[in-house]
């Protein structure tokens, strides 16, 4: 497992949703602005308050969150 350091949980925050270093930007907004095809550049311009060190942990987690488990079935 990765080191997510920057990558935190408030149930009071966000719903609960995971946030990077305990501020209101979730990892879902980042992933989400990525996959509409903007950059990790474009991500640190419009918010001069990120590192890039705090998008490729949000992508990290996203990716560690998204892996499928298989769970092989056996017939009773």
């Amino acid at each position: 497992m990765y080191q997510l350091e920057r990558i935190t949980q408030q149930p009071g925050m966000m719903g609960g949703k995971a946030c990077v270093r305990g501020m209101r930007v979730t990892v879902s907004m980042i992933v989400g602005q990525i996959g509409t095809g903007a950059s990790i550049e474009d991500l640190l311009t419009e918010y001069p308050y990120l590192e890039r060190e705090d998008i490729m942990q949000a992508l990290r987690y996203a990716a560690w969150r998204a892996e499928e488990r298989e769970v092989m079935l056996t017939s009773a």
